[in-house]
C-alpha cells in the first residue's frame, strides 16, 4: 500500500525531533500509537463486522439454495409419479401382466429348464403339480 523505506522514516524521525524537541518526542509518540492503535481496532472491528454480514449472506444464500433443492426434489418426484402411470387409455398399449394370462406363463414354465442346483425331488412334485 505504502512504500516507505528505512530511510524515509529516519528522516520523519530527524525533523520530529527537530521540530518537537527532546521534551516533548517521547508523549508525542505516545499519543501517536494510541492514536493508531485505535485506528487499527476500529478498522479491525469494522473489517470483523463486514465479514459477519458476509457469513450472514452465505448463511441466507445456502438456506435459499436449500429450499430451491428441496423444491425441485418435489418436483422431480411429482414428476416421476405422474410419468410412471399409464401414459395412454388404449388397451394395446398396455404391458401384459403375469397374473392376467395364467395360460402365457405355464406354457412359459413348461418350456424353462430347471435351474442346476434344483433338487430332482422338488422338479418331480412341482411338475405333479402342473400337471393337476
Amino acid at each position: 500500500m505504502f512504500e516507505v523505506s528505512f530511510q524515509e522514516l529516519l528522516l520523519v524521525a530527524i525533523v520530529a525531533l527537530v521540530v518537537l524537541g527532546p521534551e516533548r518526542l517521547p508523549s508525542a509518540l505516545r499519543t501517536l500509537g494510541l492514536w493508531l492503535g485505535r485506528l487499527r481496532r476500529s478498522f479491525d472491528s469494522v473489517k470483523q463486522e463486514i465479514e459477519r454480514e458476509i457469513g450472514m449472506d452465505d448463511v441466507r444464500r445456502q438456506l435459499h439454495n436449500e429450499m430451491v433443492m428441496g423444491e425441485l426434489k418435489r418436483i422431480e418426484t411429482d414428476l416421476a409419479a405422474t410419468t410412471s402411470g399409464p401414459v395412454s387409455a388404449s388397451p394395446a398399449d398396455k404391458p401384459v401382466s403375469p397374473v392376467a394370462t395364467p395360460a402365457v406363463n405355464k406354457r412359459a414354465d413348461e418350456t424353462q429348464d430347471p435351474p442346476a442346483n434344483a433338487n430332482p425331488a422338488a422338479s418331480a412334485v412341482e411338475a405333479g403339480t402342473r400337471d393337476a
